[in-house]
């Protein structure tokens, strides 16, 4: 009786196993938009001297950069109870590759502009902006939360909400 229980059960889970499959499968779907002046190309343009993709993250997808012009300081946190941080100064022609899902960011440390490409590894990496999330979001992060949190003073907290931190260069 106990074998008769056991294949019964054993068939109803293998029947019902292709119902329970999840994943987050990263399709990427490969391209190519053709343009007709490189102006109106989509780059990433970094101003000279401190221009910055600021912290951000993607969920769902590795970065690979490409350093295309000028001199760029990049790095990432890692999600060790260490949180080390990863730095590396790229020059032209070096490439850099941020993990899926660790904070990153990019800043120009030369006097000229610099230029790189990017790929992601999905057609929906997703973006989370650091700054964005815990300073801008709606509704707002109690300010007792964020000043306990970062150590810094509530009029600081407020003064850091009241930003508007999309265009921020």
């Amino acid at each position: 009786m106990k074998t008769a229980h056991f294949i019964l059960v054993f068939c109803l889970l293998a029947l019902a196993s292709p119902f329970a499959y999840a994943s987050d499968p990263s399709p990427l779907q490969d391209f190519c938009v053709a343009i007709n002046d490189p102006e109106d190309a989509v780059r990433i343009d970094y101003a000279p001297y401190g221009g910055l993709n600021p912290p951000l993250t993607h969920p769902r997808a590795t970065e690979i950069l490409v350093v295309l012009e000028g001199i760029l300081y990049v790095d990432f946190v890692t999600s060790n109870t260490d949180n080390r941080l990863i730095t590396k100064v790229l020059n032209p022609c070096d490439v850099f590759v941020f993990p899926v899902g660790l904070i990153h960011f990019q800043s120009n440390i030369g006097n000229a502009k610099a230029v790189a490409f990017a790929g992601l590894s999905s057609q929906n990496p997703g973006v989370i902006t650091i700054v964005n999330a815990v300073f801008d979001s709606n509704p707002p992060i109690n300010p007792d939360v964020l000043t306990k949190a970062f150590q810094l003073d509530k009029i600081i907290v407020s003064y850091l909400q009241s930003k508007f931190w999309w265009d921020n260069n």
